[in-house]
């Protein structure tokens, strides 16, 4: 929104700043994060007035998970408003790129609302079926692969970019459209899954959602692209200014979900999260980096598969229990050991993710 006082610039005043897209990208930050410190606390008094129980537990859970109950759930929307706030603050509003991922990341918080909403009305911890969701989200992943695809430069629509190896496209064809639907689908649930401690999930979505950041500032750069060799997709720059508002809203939610949370974050944020990463990834074409940098979601969603399939299959289980943050708790890791040994890996992930920029 602020974009616009550009207009009133001659070049060399305080409004030509507003150009910059690393400067909107700081105060994109700094604006979510203020959000998230300012309606914190007021927005988890509402929703333990209006939850009572809170979050249903799994009793097939941890024993330790009990304690836990009360605890309101739905924080998600916390981080998804002070996101929306300050990247319609900060962003370029004329950028089609911005507004895919935003209603990208809008209609999956939507989804989780529901489930959130379904679960805590019926104090279950079943929600909306879970084909439902999963059609629903199909839905949506197509309309934005589609989109996506359909802005994306002509010698790029329907490739996949290969990293680490320079001007390395595959033809995907029509067969693009799919592709995009199970990066972001795929992102989502896997976030998804991966929300199952305090402080889990925020923080390597935080971490992802900056490297994504910070490639799409290079990608949307001709200069930068050209002298990295990446494949230059002209727009994607300015989703840096919601990346970095993506940031500051995590780090204001953190505030509240660090050991013991105060709130959890719900299908309403991890689903919107995870579908943000899978459209930032469709629209920077850097989809086969994504799963690198979110390597960690990737573990935890292949956990839950290799469970569910061998348990089928023999009747026994590979991990005492899925996702695998369940699995070392059962071995007797404490909760915080988890969360934090998980955080130092996403940033190692991250590392390599970045790595891909420069290796080719």
């Amino acid at each position: 929104m602020f974009y616009w006082l550009t207009e009133f610039s001659d070049g060399g005043d305080i409004f030509n700043l507003f150009r910059y897209i690393t400067f909107r990208a700081g105060m994109a930050f700094a604006t979510a994060l203020i959000f998230g410190f300012m309606f914190g606390r007021p927005l988890i008094d509402l929703l333990r007035r209006r939850q009572g129980k809170g979050q249903p537990i799994r009793d097939d859970g941890p024993q330790s998970h009990l304690a836990k109950a009360g605890t309101p759930t739905m924080g998600g929307l916390l981080i998804l408003s002070a996101l929306m706030v300050s990247t319609l603050m900060w962003a370029r509003l004329d950028n089609v790129y911005v507004w895919i991922v935003v209603l990208v990341t809008l209609a999956f918080g939507i989804i989780g609302f529901a489930d959130d909403y379904a679960k805590v009305t019926k104090q279950n911890t079943k929600g909306v079926s879970g084909r439902v969701r999963m059609a629903i989200g199909l839905v949506i992943a197509a309309l934005a692969s589609y989109a996506a695809a359909s802005f994306h430069p002509a010698a790029l629509t329907g490739q996949l970019a290969v990293p680490f190896f320079k001007d390395a496209l595959i033809n995907l064809g029509y067969f693009y459209i799919p592709f995009g639907m199970l990066v972001i689908v795929g992102a989502a649930n896997s976030v998804n899954f991966t929300d199952g401690l305090d402080g889990l999930a925020i923080m390597p979505v935080m971490v992802a959602g900056a490297t994504l950041g910070v490639i799409a500032y290079v990608v949307g750069n001709f200069n930068f692209s050209e002298y990295l060799g990446v494949h230059f997709v002209p727009g994607t720059g300015e989703l840096l200014v919601f990346s970095a508002a993506l940031f500051g809203a995590g780090l204001g939610f953190l505030w509240y979900n660090a050991p013991p949370a105060a709130v959890f974050m719900g299908d309403t944020g991890s689903l919107a999260l995870g579908g943000a990463l899978g459209a930032i990834a469709v629209c920077t074409k850097h989809e086969i980096v994504l799963a690198i940098v979110g390597g960690l979601f990737v573990v935890e969603t292949l956990s839950v598969i290799i469970q569910v399939l061998y348990y089928k299959r023999t009747g026994k289980r590979v991990f005492l229990m899925a996702p695998i943050h369940h699995h070392f708790e059962k071995k007797g890791w404490s909760e915080p050991q988890i969360v934090i040994r998980f955080w130092i890996i996403s940033l190692i992930l991250a590392m390599i993710g970045l790595a891909t920029l420069k290796v080719r």
